[in-house]
C-alpha cells in the first residue's frame, strides 16, 4: 500500500538526486570554469522549459527524499508502525513533499520577479 509506495518513491528519488542532480551539478561547474559561451549554453538550457521541469522534478525529489527520510529515522526509533500512523505518515510524505516544494517555487519565482 502506502508504505510501499512511500519506500520505492524514497529510493527513486534518492536515484533522481544522486544521478539526475549530480549531472547537472558537474556540468554546471564544468560549464563555469571552461568559458562564458559554455556557461551560457547551461544557463539557455536550464532555463528552457524543459530545463525548469527537469529543475522542479528535482527539487520535489529532494523534497520528497527528505520528507520520507524523516519519517524513517522516526520510525527507526520504534514510532509509527501501527497501521493507521504508519498509513497516515505516508500520506503525510507525499502531502508535505508537495507543499514544501510549491513554497520552495514560489520563493524562486517571486525573487526573480516572475509572481
Amino acid at each position: 500500500g502506502m508504505h510501499m509506495a512511500t519506500s520505492i518513491f524514497h529510493r527513486a528519488t534518492g536515484a533522481a538526486l544522486l544521478f539526475g542532480g549530480l549531472s547537472i551539478l558537474t556540468w554546471w561547474l564544468v560549464a563555469a570554469a571552461t568559458s562564458a559561451k559554455a556557461y551560457d549554453i547551461f544557463l539557455q538550457c536550464a532555463t528552457s522549459p524543459l530545463g525548469w521541469l527537469v529543475l522542479a522534478g528535482l527539487s520535489w525529489s529532494f523534497f520528497q527524499h527528505l520528507c520520507s527520510g524523516v519519517r524513517h529515522l522516526l520510525m527507526d526509533t520504534g514510532w509509527g508502525y501501527e497501521l493507521g500512523t504508519a498509513r497516515a505518515s505516508s500520506i503525510a510524505v507525499f502531502a508535505s513533499a508537495a507543499v514544501l516544494t510549491l513554497l520552495f517555487w514560489a520563493v524562486v519565482l517571486f525573487s526573480r520577479g516572475v509572481i
